[in-house]
C-alpha cells in the first residue's frame, strides 16, 4: 500500500470471551498489516476490555451502544468487518436477525450492505455441539460470511489459555479486500 493510498477501515466486533482480554494484540497486528480499526464491543465485552486504551490505540471512540438521533456518527464507514471472538449468543442472535445491541445492528446491516465479514467463533465444545449453532454457522456462510473454524485462535490443549494465535484472523482480513 502506498503512502498516499488510504488505509482500509475494519470494524472489529468483540464479544465477551477470553480472547477479548487480549484484543489489543490483534489490533496491533492489524495496524501492522495496514488497517485502521474501529473496535465495537458487545455491551458485556465492553466491561472486559480497556476502552480508553483501545480508543487511544485505534484513534477512534469505542462504541458499544446506539447513539442518540441528534448525535453525529463517530465512526467512519467500514470496508470490512471481523467478529473476534464471536460467541454462541452473538452468532445465534445474528443469524436470527436480532439487533438488540449496537454490535448486532452493525452485523445485520453489514449483511444487507454486502460488506466482507469474517467471523471467528470462540465457543466451548458443549455449546458448539448444539444443533442450532451449526445450522447458524452454515446460514452465515450461505450469506457470504467467511466463517473460520471454532476456536481456531486458541493455543494450548489442556492448560489454561493465556496466548492466542491471531494469524488466522489477520490472514482472513487480508483476503477480505
Amino acid at each position: 500500500m502506498s503512502e498516499d493510498q488510504p488505509r482500509p477501515l475494519l470494524y472489529l466486533v468483540v464479544c465477551a470471551a477470553p480472547p477479548a482480554r487480549h484484543i489489543d494484540q490483534l489490533v496491533e497486528l492489524l495496524h501492522q498489516a495496514g488497517w485502521c480499526i474501529c473496535v465495537i464491543p458487545t455491551p458485556h465485552a465492553a466491561s472486559w476490555i480497556d476502552c480508553p486504551v483501545l480508543a487511544q490505540q485505534t484513534g477512534y471512540p469505542i462504541r458499544h451502544d446506539h447513539r442518540l438521533p441528534d448525535d453525529p456518527d463517530s465512526l467512519p464507514r467500514a470496508d470490512a468487518i471481523a467478529v473476534v471472538p464471536a460467541t454462541f449468543n452473538t452468532i445465534n442472535k445474528w443469524a436470527a436477525g436480532i439487533s438488540d445491541t449496537f454490535a448486532l445492528g452493525i452485523l445485520n446491516e453489514a449483511i444487507g450492505l454486502t460488506l466482507p465479514i469474517i467471523v471467528v467463533p470462540y465457543v466451548k465444545p458443549s455449546l458448539a455441539a448444539h444443533p442450532e449453532f451449526g445450522r447458524n454457522l452454515k446460514k452465515l456462510t450461505e450469506w457470504g460470511v467467511d466463517v473460520l473454524p471454532n476456536e481456531v485462535i486458541r493455543e494450548g490443549d489442556d492448560k489454561p489459555v493465556v496466548h492466542f494465535s491471531w494469524r488466522p484472523v489477520v490472514e482472513a482480513v487480508a483476503r477480505s479486500l
